[in-house]
């Protein structure tokens, strides 16, 4: 008899974890609160991000704090009233933000992001979907950003073992010639990819376990007990050999049921999609206006802005808005009329590191908190879970991952 097993969560990562059981043999439920993918998969920049190494908890933003709670529409942006609920979350922030612990959590983001693209690429092929993710690397672009400055980043990026080549304004005009000629270089990341639709990835992923005979719920679970059972509410219960929590952003208090504190808070993320084509070939993100331009099937994505305002306040459009005017100034010619602005939940841990982990009861299990970049390391996360829930060792140390790092 096969052992049943219950995935909290029909988002990317929820999705890619279910793929993986199901392949092992499992009997596999996917409970989900709306349809799969809808939530931060949906919106996303769509792109695989394996350059972004470094955690987030960098002490060059400590000087950037007064602007990012004064200025509304910053690239980085918390609101005044959600501060004294963030508080604690940006104290453990600033803990991670120490030489030695960026240096450990940086290896522990390399450990996945190095092997995402190839777990991708398994991934898709085995569910006749490899068309959805295109391999043409990445860029960084400069405006006003030195040269010495931009050798100094090549540098570093190259120290922490991402492969970068930096290109001069004349290299970055022929790789891409719909970008603003005022640019002065890039780094090329020739390694990372992005996919032309997230949200079908979600839907191949979907119509697999579908035929693979993989149940789907609607519902949002209430509680959660060490012996594997699920309460629903508005009523019902479900329950398995095995347990799951890939809920992203509401992922924190069914882990504090099992008695795990985690400070999970929430990446408020905007996009705005223009139904033009951008002349691009690859994602281009600014360095300067912090903001990530990729083309899709669907027209181009705008996104990159982060907002901490927890889950119940309402989005502000206008944060999605302002990123049409960044977008003209690094591509002159694009036109077309903008979407409507999209916001997703992205749950994000001071550390920058994923929760890959067992919790205190042999039939729960956590994959949650990956951040900006959730479609990045979804693939990955699956097949190192997969491996841990059926007792074989996985080929990444999942020690800095643990969900009891933050007792």
């Amino acid at each position: 008899m096969s052992e049943s097993i219950l995935v909290i969560g029909g988002g990317v990562i929820g999705l890619s974890l279910a793929w993986e059981l199901q392949s092992q043999g499992a009997d596999v439920t996917v409970l989900e609160r709306d349809e799969p993918g809808r939530g931060a998969s949906f919106g996303n920049a769509g792109h695989f991000a394996t350059e972004q190494v470094f955690p987030l908890a960098d002490p060059a933003l400590l000087p950037q704090i007064p602007k990012m709670l004064l200025d509304p529409l910053g690239p980085f942006r918390i609101r005044l009233r959600y501060l004294p609920k963030a508080l604690p979350w940006m104290l453990r922030f600033l803990v991670n933000m120490t030489p030695g612990r960026r240096r450990r959590n940086q290896h522990a983001l390399s450990a996945i992001n190095e092997r995402a693209v190839a777990d991708w690429r398994t991934l898709l092929a085995s569910i006749g979907a490899q068309s959805l993710m295109s391999e043409r690397g990445s860029l960084l672009v400069f405006e006003s950003t030195g040269l010495a400055e931009q050798q100094q980043m090549a540098a570093g990026f190259r120290q922490a073992g991402v492969r970068v080549e930096r290109l001069d304004a004349k290299q970055l005009q022929a790789l891409e010639p719909a970008l603003s000629s005022s640019l002065t270089g890039g780094l090329l990341f020739p390694d990372t990819g992005h996919s032309v639709d997230p949200f079908a990835i979600c839907q191949a992923l979907v119509a697999a376990l579908k035929q693979s005979e993989v149940n789907f719920v609607q519902g949002e679970a209430q509680s959660l007990d060490a012996s594997g059972v699920v309460t629903l509410k508005g009523g019902g219960r479900l329950q398995a050999d095995k347990v799951v929590v890939c809920a992203g952003a509401w992922s924190r208090p069914l882990a504090a049921q099992l008695g795990h504190s985690v400070p999970l808070d929430t990446e408020r993320g905007y996009h705005l999609m223009v139904q033009a084509d951008s002349g691009l070939t690859r994602p281009v993100s600014s360095a300067e206006r912090k903001f990530i331009v990729t083309p899709m099937a669907q027209g181009t994505r705008l996104a990159g802005t982060v907002e901490f305002a927890g889950l119940q306040a309402p989005m502000n459009p206008k944060r999605a808005q302002i990123l049409l005017p960044h977008a003209k100034a690094l591509l002159p010619e694009m036109n077309g009329q903008p979407g409507e602005p999209w916001m997703g939940f992205r749950p994000s841990l001071p550390d920058s590191l994923p929760v890959l982990s067992a919790s205190c009861s042999p039939r729960v299990y956590f994959s949650f908190g990956h951040q900006h970049l959730g479609l990045t390391q979804a693939a990955t996360s699956a097949r190192l879970m997969a491996s841990l829930m059926s007792g074989r060792p996985p080929d990444v140390d999942l020690a800095p991952y643990r969900i009891d790092r933050f007792c």
